[in-house]
């Protein structure tokens, strides 16, 4: 009896001890989701530098760029309504799997427009089937009311440290995120983009955030 009694508290001592395990979250990636507790922009880490690309414009120009990408691959901010008009290179993106993340129009749009945010969301759900967990307008300002839109949607919004158009490099800096616009009336040549990747040693933004602390630029209520 006193052995059916031993064992029974043996169980019962294991079951408490599992119940915080089960309780956590079953997805690795709600720690990317709640970066920062109240609205914010993530523009920097504490070490090692990110490359970010802003495309919204151009065919072929992107599909030679994209013959040169190579790992660690630079985080891809893709405007859909572009995305939309190339499909193949959206199939070419999904193929090998480069990452990427929704480009938005100026912040301004999205007080003017409040389903704006959803329609974007809709039309790079379709393309790319899969929710983006990074967002970032093309000016990169953030009204509130964006941001809000973004915390509800379980989507960071990520500013950048240095935003490049060529020429001179930019000075390393620990935590840095550099931006590169490949817009209709601002991108940079393929060559101009492989001497910056050649200039310091790159890594994906999720560990230059996640293997440090973050700087977050505070949006007025």
């Amino acid at each position: 009896m006193i052995k059916k009694l031993l064992f029974l508290l043996v169980l019962i001592a294991l079951f408490l001890a599992f119940i915080p395990q089960l309780a956590k979250p079953s997805s690795t990636l709600k720690t990317v989701f709640r970066l920062t507790e109240q609205p914010a922009v993530i523009v920097k880490g504490t070490q090692g530098s990110a490359l970010t690309i802003n495309i919204s414009f151009g065919d072929q120009e992107v599909e030679e760029l994209l013959e040169k990408l190579s790992q660690p691959y630079p985080l891809l901010f893709i405007d859909s309504d572009w995305a939309s008009r190339f499909p193949h290179i959206t199939e070419q993106i999904k193929q090998r799997s480069l990452p990427v993340a929704l480009l938005g129009t100026e912040g301004k749009d999205y007080e003017s427009d409040p389903n704006l945010l959803s329609k974007q969301l809709h039309t790079f759900e379709e393309l790319f089937s899969k929710r983006p967990l990074w967002f970032r307008t093309a000016d990169e300002e953030f009204p509130l009311v964006l941001l809000q839109e973004l915390s509800e949607a379980e989507i960071n919004a990520l500013g950048s440290t240095v935003r490049w158009s060529g020429g001179t490099l930019p000075k390393a800096s620990k935590g840095e995120i550099i931006v590169v616009p490949y817009a209709r009336n601002e991108h940079v040549a393929t060559a101009e983009i492989q001497r910056l990747i050649a200039s310091r040693t790159f890594q994906s933004v999720e560990d230059l955030l996640f293997r440090s602390s973050v700087k977050t630029k505070k949006i007025p209520q």
